[in-house]
């Protein structure tokens, strides 16, 4: 019998294909909704194996930038950026509703997610999105964030997110992907990685100093090309350890 449980969460629908063998392994997921990535046959066929995997369903909305996957920060008014999310959103939505099955989160991707964590116009906006909806989700977000601070205020339900595969920076911030550092590609320092914030909620960022962190739920990207092993990896290394993911 576990005495725990964790929370795996993986970005999907995003052009990998790899969400049949990712899902036996995960407890949520976080589907491209057509902002950087996604088409309304491929949300449909991941909220099936959402469904049959009993994997709990999240949007992934973005600025509305195939081009550049949703990885560069958009000038938008406030508006536009409204109803781009809320688009996004109702793509999902619509599918969800005909698979009789239920939205559990949302989680905003790439550029936004990074500037809703220090922008509070930004982060006001996918609040306001997110209320819209009008139903009982809950928002990923970083830990003491700015966006973090806004839900709050506005009575949205937040689950707060770390990143197992990612390195962190003393103020952290992930580390940038144009450093060769920013991914953590050993699966042992990975492991220490997730188990000290899980655990101890703590973090060893890349300047050597241990750092307070507050985690829900962890995110393994499914575009990381051995995300599947790592995920198989770290769900047996856990229920070693009597940690159910869940």
């Amino acid at each position: 019998m576990a005495v725990n449980t964790i929370d795996i969460n993986v970005d999907v629908g995003e052009g990998v294909g790899n969400e049949s063998q990712l899902m036996p392994y995960i407890s949520s997921c976080n589907i491209a909704c057509g902002g950087h990535a996604g088409t309304i046959d491929l949300m449909k066929h991941i909220v099936r194996l959402a469904k049959k995997h009993n994997v709990k369903i999240g949007a992934h909305p973005s600025f509305p930038d195939k081009e550049n996957f949703g990885r560069i920060v958009m000038k938008m008014s406030n508006q536009e950026l409204l109803n781009s999310i809320q688009k996004q959103l109702l793509n999902l939505l619509t599918i969800i509703e005909e698979e009789q099955t239920t939205l559990h989160h949302i989680k905003p991707h790439g550029a936004l997610y990074n500037l809703a964590a220090v922008d509070e116009n930004v982060a006001k906006v996918i609040v306001k999105a997110v209320k819209s909806i009008n139903l009982p989700v809950k928002l990923y977000v970083p830990y003491n964030s700015v966006i973090a601070s806004v839900a709050i205020e506005q009575g949205v339900e937040i689950m707060f997110e770390a990143f197992a595969d990612r390195n962190y920076n003393d103020d952290l911030t992930l580390v940038s992907r144009s450093q060769k550092n920013a991914v953590i590609q050993d699966f042992d320092m990975l492991f220490n990685h997730v188990y000290g914030m899980f655990y101890s909620k703590k973090v060893v960022t890349v300047q050597g100093t241990i750092k307070t962190i507050k985690a829900d739920t962890f995110c393994v990207h499914g575009d990381n090309p051995n995300a599947v092993k790592i995920i198989k990896q770290l769900k047996d290394k856990l229920k070693s350890l009597n940690i159910d993911v869940a």
